[in-house]
């Protein structure tokens, strides 16, 4: 008797059991099974082997063979040209592959098998989407929603759309019709939420951030949303937890670690600023935004050169970057290289003419090049272009007043108290009393004020007699403590006090006045500067130091001073490195020297070498009178720019001031080596651009021997 054999499974037996296979994920298993049905030849209108083929095909794409389920679709579609499951499964699978025009090909063709299948018009118009062809994805999209107007994800894509293409109406309107049907869009919400953050709706936005969390907590984007939010809101603790949070979540999100490091920056917790920046760009080195923020954070350490390549890459990833173009001239000027920064600030210009702040560095950089007429007119563009900005208007005051056109300069100059970063905006709301513009003084009381440093205060203290004799009835002078003996006995000062004691008294006064602002109210010009401040010498400590410099026995006393206040915003221009750069003076013969250095330096002169003998009297100056008693004595004093030429210059004493290459003091003027603040007294050696501080000490040696017939 014969074995019986099997019966052989059905082709439907199969393909269920198959079906099965891959709807528990085993796709190898069910291509196995499926193998005998698809390597067939299909027959017309057989529609198990299409099924069988479409079956293959998804599993295909489940074991990762695009192409072997590219070829089966083909096949199924072949053997039935109207199978829109096959259609919709190659144009997904196409759509994943980033094969855009094909897939956007294979949904045309489904659309016309399926005209009235709203979710078909609504993938075909993300394909669309995804090819910048946003017009006819939003006509997808509404062909859907004509189709069925609650279809989320058509109304969700339709709002994306219409945001990009900034119609924000509609675009609110169509998310908003999205979470009408599913509140718990989260993504909607997080869209929503940029889309109000856009239009200045700032409470809203949040809302919408803490909706989309509310609906899906571990979502990142919505908390690097409501970061930059809260940044942009000056809430920056909440902003930095936020984005530390969205980090949690996913730590190699490079939108977050950007926006944690501009948190960062704004906090001035740089040093973490820059390594959230560099990690970001370890995570997405073409991130243009990023390399511009590290740029701004390492000009900000100091760190000019890495600052310097951080903007250049910049600007290679986003070439119309203005900022980034604006940037790089900043760090070049920074490190002196003035034609390149010049170049760089000019390229900016050519990709927006009307960015305020290119105009004023171009002024900045055309000044210190030697061109004040250019200088002014770049500063006036950036006024014209915005008129409170309060550096150019500064910039201006003082390029007019350096070129004698002290109307308009002084005038501009008062700018100061109209400036938040400027003390003077901070006194007038101090001192509870009026400020004094000039009107009649006769019988009034008067508080004058100090401003910036010593210096400026030896050079306008010239003008207390003159407010004194527009018939003040009481002068009273606020300044730092090392002029209060010397001004005690100033013509035109009834007291000089303390700025505490000014401070509490001047609800007592008439009115008050910045010393700076005497010489607009005063109506100066170039031709009418007042002689400088008369200082009285008390004879005790004349002779006090006459006895001391008697050591230095016969020959021409110079008094040095070759450091300023380390403080000043220029010191690293205006101070000499060492007192040794001064060393050519040393071969002049019978010239004996004399230090009035006091602070930093004053240990150079302490430890000179046996071949620059000097006499080091710094530690044992008290105050201004001392130091101009000891000037009294001299018969020239050499100096950086420094408070001590003021005073020297106000005893008509000669002194021959150092100025830098770089942000000369308006008050030196422009182009001239001499002062007209103190003429006959005051000889100006100008450092060129790249001229060495050694080159200089030997001009000023060939000046003092022809001075002394050396």
């Amino acid at each position: 008797m014969t074995a019986t054999s099997p019966l052989a499974p059905t082709r439907q037996h199969i393909l269920s059991e198959a079906t099965a296979l891959s709807a528990t994920g085993q796709f190898a298993d069910a291509l196995a099974l499926l193998a005998p049905l698809v390597g067939a030849k299909a027959t017309p209108e057989d529609a198990e082997h299409a099924d069988a083929l479409n079956l293959a095909a998804m599993c295909a794409t489940g074991v990762g063979q695009p192409a072997r389920a590219q070829a089966l679709w083909l096949r199924c579609i072949q053997a039935k040209p109207d199978f829109a499951d096959a259609y919709l499964g190659l144009g997904a699978m196409l759509a994943t592959l980033n094969q855009l025009a094909e897939a956007e090909a294979v949904y045309g063709r489904l659309a016309a098998i399926r005209p009235d299948d709203a979710d078909v018009h609504s993938n075909r118009g993300i394909v669309l989407h995804r090819l910048g062809r946003h017009d006819a994805a939003q006509a997808a999209y509404r062909a859907a929603l004509a189709l069925r107007p609650d279809h989320v994800d058509a109304n969700y894509n339709l709002g994306i759309v219409l945001h990009e293409q900034r119609r924000l109406d509609e675009a609110e309107a169509a998310y908003r019709t999205a979470l009408a049907v599913n509140p718990q869009f989260a993504k909607a919400n997080n869209n929503l939420g940029n889309l109000l953050r856009d239009r200045g709706r700032i409470e809203e936005a949040e809302e919408a951030y803490r909706q989309a969390l509310l609906a899906h907590p571990q979502y990142p984007e919505a908390l690097n949303n409501l970061g930059a939010l809260y940044r942009a809101l000056g809430r920056l603790r909440e902003a930095e937890l936020a984005c530390r949070l969205a980090l949690q979540i996913r730590p190699a999100y490079a939108d977050a670690l950007n926006n944690l490091g501009c948190v960062l920056t704004e906090l001035k917790r740089l040093a973490e600023a820059e390594s959230a920046y560099r990690q970001t760009l370890a995570l997405r080195p073409a991130f243009a935004e990023a390399h511009y923020n590290l740029g701004c954070v390492l000009h900000a350490l100091d760190k000019l050169v890495d600052a310097e390549c951080a903007y250049r890459d910049a600007l290679r990833l986003a070439p119309n970057r203005v900022e980034a173009a604006n940037n790089l001239g900043c760090t070049l000027l920074a490190q002196a290289r003035l034609p390149e920064a010049l170049a760089a600030f000019r390229h900016a210009l050519t990709l927006s003419a009307d960015i305020a702040e290119t105009h004023f560095n171009i002024g900045s950089i055309v000044k210190e090049l030697g061109d004040p007429e250019q200088a002014e007119a770049a500063y006036r563009r950036a006024l014209a272009l915005r008129p409170d900005y309060g550096d150019a208007k500064f910039r201006l005051a003082t390029l007019l007043i350096s070129m004698g056109r002290f109307e308009e300069g002084f005038l501009l100059y008062e700018c100061r108290y109209e400036m938040p970063g400027f003390a003077h905006h901070a006194t007038q709301s101090m001192l509870r009393c009026p400020r004094w513009r000039g009107e009649p003084l006769a019988g009034k009381s008067l508080l004058v004020w100090q401003e910036d440093g010593l210096g400026d205060m030896l050079q306008f203290g010239r003008y207390l007699r003159l407010l004194k004799a527009l018939g003040a009835a009481h002068v009273a002078f606020a300044c730092m403590a090392p002029l209060h003996r010397l001004f005690a006995d100033v013509d035109g000062v009834d007291a000089v006090l303390s700025h505490d004691e000014a401070s509490a008294r001047a609800g007592d006064f008439d009115c008050w006045i910045s010393a700076l602002s005497a010489p607009l109210y005063l109506g100066t010009t170039l031709d009418t500067i007042p002689p400088p401040l008369r200082i009285t010498l008390a004879p005790s400590r004349v002779e006090h130091w006459r006895a001391r410099l008697a050591v230095l026995g016969a020959g021409h006393r110079v008094g040095l001073v070759w450091k300023g206040n380390p403080k000043h915003h220029n010191d690293v221009h205006r101070s000499l490195p060492l007192l040794n750069t001064l060393a050519p003076l040393w071969s002049l013969p019978g010239v004996k020297f004399v230090s009035l250095q006091k602070g930093a330096g004053e240990d150079e002169a302490l430890s000179f070498p046996a071949s620059l003998p000097i006499l080091p009297l710094g530690a044992d100056l008290e105050d201004f009178t001392d130091t101009a008693a000891v000037i009294s004595q001299l018969d020239l004093l050499i100096c950086v720019d420094t408070s001590t030429a003021h005073l020297a210059a106000s005893l008509g004493k000669p002194c021959w001031v150092l100025l830098p290459a770089r942000d000369v003091d308006w008050r030196w003027m422009h182009g001239r080596d001499d002062s007209p603040w103190y003429p006959n007294t005051v000889r100006l050696f100008r450092r060129g651009l790249d001229e060495p501080w050694p080159a200089v000490a030997e001009r000023v040696r060939q000046a003092c021997a022809g001075w002394f017939g050396a």
